[in-house]
C-alpha cells in the first residue's frame, strides 16, 4: 500500500526524462515508469542525449555502468579508467539485477511499452547524433521537440533521472 496524505491529490501522471547512456543512468527511468504504470498512472518516457541509447536498436545491449566519474562507484577515477573495471562492473551490476528479477534493458523497455507507456525520442538529440526513425527499437511511438513534451507532460510530474 502507497503512502498517501490526506487532502493531496495522488499522481495521476507522469513524464520521465532519460539523458544518460549508462547502466545507472538508464534503469532509474524504467523502473519509475514500470511502477507509475503498476500504479495506474499514466506514463510517458522522453529519451535524450546519451539516453538514447536505451531505445537506439543496434546500442541497447551494450550500454555499460560507467566506471570514471562516477564517485558512487567509490574507486578512485584512475582505477575507474583501467582497461575491463567498465565490463567488469557491468558484470557485477547486471548479475545481481538477474538475481532481483530486474529485467535486461531491451526486455524492460519491451514489457513498459506493452503496460501502454508512452516513449519517445528527443528530435534535437535525433538529428544531432544524424538518427532517424528507423535507429530506434518499435515501442518509440515518436520523434518529438521539447515542446511536444512539455506538452503531454501537461497535468503531471516531470522526473529527470
Amino acid at each position: 500500500m502507497g503512502y498517501r496524505t490526506e487532502g493531496v491529490e495522488p499522481i495521476k501522471k507522469v513524464s520521465i526524462i532519460i539523458s544518460k547512456g549508462s547502466l545507472e543512468g538508464i534503469y532509474p527511468g524504467l523502473i519509475m515508469a514500470n511502477g507509475a504504470r503498476a500504479e495506474g498512472m499514466e506514463a510517458n518516457l522522453f529519451f535524450t542525449f546519451f539516453g538514447l541509447d536505451a531505445i537506439h536498436k543496434k546500442r541497447i545491449e551494450h550500454i555499460k555502468v560507467a566506471t570514471v566519474g562516477n564517485p558512487a562507484m567509490h574507486i578512485p577515477t584512475l582505477l575507474g579508467g583501467l582497461p575491463g573495471m567498465s565490463a567488469l562492473a557491468t558484470h557485477m551490476m547486471t548479475k545481481k539485477m538477474d538475481e532481483l528479477d530486474i529485467p535486461p534493458i531491451n526486455e524492460f523497455i519491451e514489457m513498459i511499452g506493452d503496460t501502454g507507456a508512452g516513449m519517445y525520442a528527443c528530435k534535437a538529440s535525433v538529428d544531432m547524433f544524424d538518427m532517424k526513425k528507423e535507429d530506434f527499437v518499435e515501442q518509440v511511438q515518436d520523434i518529438i521537440t521539447v515542446g511536444d513534451f512539455y506538452d503531454m507532460a501537461a497535468g503531471g510530474e516531470i522526473i529527470f533521472t
